[in-house]
């Protein structure tokens, strides 16, 4: 069994359009529901990167 690794270099198709979906996506939350909504996006990121090992590296990395 293989060991992936995160990615840390530049890897957005489109960088520009991430960021404004992202902003956009937050458009007319307050904190509270901000913060609920990035909860449940970084829940939902880690379903599909699926590996404990590459979710690890990735806390690691936020810090």
């Amino acid at each position: 069994m293989t060991t992936a690794n995160l990615i840390t270099t530049p890897n957005f198709e489109a960088p520009d359009d991430f960021y404004e979906a992202l902003i956009e996506a937050h458009q007319g939350l307050g904190t509270e529901e901000s913060h609920a909504y990035n909860a449940r996006l970084v829940l939902v990121l880690a379903n599909h990167i699926g590996s404990t090992a590459v979710l690890r590296q990735a806390f690691e990395a936020a810090k």
